[in-house]
């Protein structure tokens, strides 16, 4: 198996269970684009990822499509498993994808790309894909033109390292894709209610980064955010808050008559 990024390997082994109930769920536009831009629908195969503990699953499963799900880290492979057991979960990469040539009517990952944007995974999701297959990419991404968004960002920056980050759009430079048509974008208001413990302490220390902060440093953090809480009307002494994101969704297709030699 491809080696994982060792920020992925470490914190996503630690944060699953902050991962599952921090992160936000998708808008309902996601299944109309699922259904409509990448053609899910029952009869239809589909490849979840990167699925983590499977925060996308669900949307996938909603189209009708019979849903399978790789993801390469142990500890978010078992919460999969345990929230959904009737899906066929694989432990495997994004370079390395334990499935058949020309297997999957769409290869979908939500939260990940950045992790593996290089020609070979692309490679790699070529070769599972039917011809005129999708690949389907999607982040929920905070609204930083928010001014207490941009504070818990201010936050989060001196701890990145070398992670590789939606946010830098590093992703973006192996598109166009040889192989695939050019990658379409549709974009969604995405609005994340609950409790700011939840919602804003658990979502910011369940990126990966910040799951792999030793004990004390992750107090230190939580004592910032909640410094920030306290310190913005919108947010201090409140049961609930709203966390404001825009949802990214990104197709391309596997050209129908592009032989496997055109990818090598």
């Amino acid at each position: 198996m491809t080696s994982i990024h060792h920020i992925a390997a470490q914190g996503f082994a630690v944060a699953a269970k902050a991962y599952v109930e921090g992160r936000p769920e998708y808008p309902p536009e996601i299944e109309t684009w699922l259904t409509q831009d990448l053609g899910l629908s029952a009869g239809k195969s589909a490849l979840d990822l990167a699925a983590g503990t499977g925060k996308f699953s669900p949307r996938l499963l909603a189209t009708g499509a019979t849903v399978t799900v790789v993801e390469p880290v142990q500890a978010m492979l078992d919460e999969l498993i345990r929230r959904y057991p009737e899906i066929d979960a694989r432990r495997g990469t994004a370079e390395n994808i334990p499935l058949d040539d020309a297997s999957m009517d769409a290869v979908v990952s939500a939260q990940a790309f950045h992790w593996f944007a290089t020609a070979e995974a692309l490679r790699e999701i070529h070769r599972v894909l039917k011809p005129g297959g999708s690949l389907g990419l999607v982040w929920n991404v905070r609204d930083e033109t928010v001014p207490w968004v941009a504070a818990l960002s201010r936050i989060m920056k001196p701890f990145e390292g070398d992670a590789p980050r939606y946010h830098s759009q590093q992703w973006r430079r192996v598109f166009p894709a040889e192989g695939f048509s050019p990658l379409l974008e549709r974009r969604f208001v995405n609005l994340h209610t609950g409790p700011p413990e939840k919602v804003i302490i658990e979502r910011i220390l369940s990126v990966s980064f910040m799951a792999a902060l030793p004990p004390t440093a992750r107090e230190q953090v939580k004592a910032q955010l909640r410094e920030v809480i306290a310190s913005y009307p919108e947010l201090m002494g409140k049961a609930e808050v709203t966390f404001p994101y825009e949802t990214l969704a990104c197709v391309c297709h596997k050209l129908p008559y592009t032989s496997a030699s055109a990818m090598l």
